[in-house]
Parts: structure tokens; sequence; C-alpha cells
């Protein structure tokens, strides 16, 4: 082969290859939003993951929210004596329903994934 040819291969490969932990960070679930603003992205989530999210994560999210009023119901007494009452419903009860009920579908993030940096 010519010294030319495999040199030009050579770093072409080289060059795909460096530029591979780049491309790995761009997914198309996540994209940027197009006002500039970096308190929130918008997710583009495939249509698989919204058919799974939909059969199998809602249905459990929402068990989880019913058992965690239930477990909250039955600690109220604990958690009032313990001054975590605000906690206590947030991990047992908010956080999930918030998950099940306020996510978009296929979604991993609930709402627009606003942080409180502010």
């Amino acid at each position: 082969m010519n010294v030319l040819r495999v040199l030009s291969v050579a770093l072409a490969l080289c060059l795909g290859l460096s530029a591979m932990p780049a491309v790995a960070g761009m997914t198309e679930t996540t994209q940027s939003n197009t006002s500039g603003d970096p308190t929130y992205q918008i997710q583009n989530p495939p249509a698989f993951a919204m058919i799974a999210d939909l059969i199998i994560a809602r249905p459990l999210l929402i068990a989880a929210t019913v058992v965690g009023g239930a477990v909250f119901v039955v600690s109220l007494p604990f958690t009032a004596a313990g001054g975590n009452v605000g906690a206590a419903g947030k991990a047992l009860v908010v956080d999930p329903g918030k998950a099940a009920f306020v996510r978009c579908l296929g979604c991993t993030t609930s709402g627009y994934g606003k942080t409180n940096e502010d």
C-alpha cells in the first residue's frame, strides 16, 4: 500500500476515536433550550421510553404514592414527635406523586428540571 494512504487512514482513525468522547456526551434525550436559559433543559425521549414509562413506571409510582401515603399516616405520630412531618411527607408522598403526575411521559426529571441556584 501507498505510505501516504496508510498515513491518512491512521490519521483519520485517530481523529475519529479522539472525537468519540465529545459525541458520547450528546444524547437525543436531552437538548438545550432555544431561549438560552441554562436553568432548564428540554427532554425529547424516544418512543420505547414513553411506552415503558406508561406501562411499567407510572403504575409503580402511583402505587408508591398510595403506599407512601399510608405509611405517612401510620408514622405521623412519630414524625410529629420528632418534628420532621414536612420531610417525611415530602419523601413518602410528594416525591413519588411528583414523579408520577408532573413528569412528562418518558422523561427522567419532573417539570422543567429547574435548579434552585438563585
